[in-house]
């Protein structure tokens, strides 16, 4: 759907959603491309959400350059990933000061880990290490 270009290509400067237009996009993420009226019918399922509010953020969402709406089929424009990494980026500033140590003790707390996540975070570092 992205025509193989990098992520970073493709996405509005901007990927900070407000949490009513993320959980928005999920519902798009998850079944793009949808019907309009299939996507109203989607969010009122998952959120209780009326035809006119879906519509309204249908619009919105458009307009940012999140998603379009051609034929009365939405699309997503923005990857989730890219979504995702920007909501990451974001918290680990405000919350940790950018510090990953801060973040990983605050996540683990008192709760233990098995060897094989142990082991699958010890490759990301490594995939990740500064060299």
């Amino acid at each position: 759907m992205y025509d193989n270009k990098e992520v970073s290509e493709i996405t509005p400067k901007n990927l900070k959603l407000c949490d009513s237009d993320y959980k928005f996009m999920t519902a798009v993420w998850e079944s793009y491309p949808i019907n309009s009226g299939e996507l109203v019918r989607l969010c009122n399922e998952k959120f209780g959400w009326k035809k006119s509010t879906v519509y309204t953020m249908i619009k919105k969402m458009e307009l940012k350059g999140f998603v379009e709406n051609v034929n009365a089929t939405v699309s997503a424009l923005v990857p989730e990933e890219a979504c995702q990494r920007e909501e990451a980026q974001y918290f680990m500033e405000r919350t940790f000061h950018n510090s990953m140590p801060k973040f990983f003790a605050a996540f683990f707390g008192d709760r233990k880990i098995s060897e094989e996540e142990a082991g699958e975070l010890e490759a990301l570092i490594e995939e990740y290490r500064q060299k």
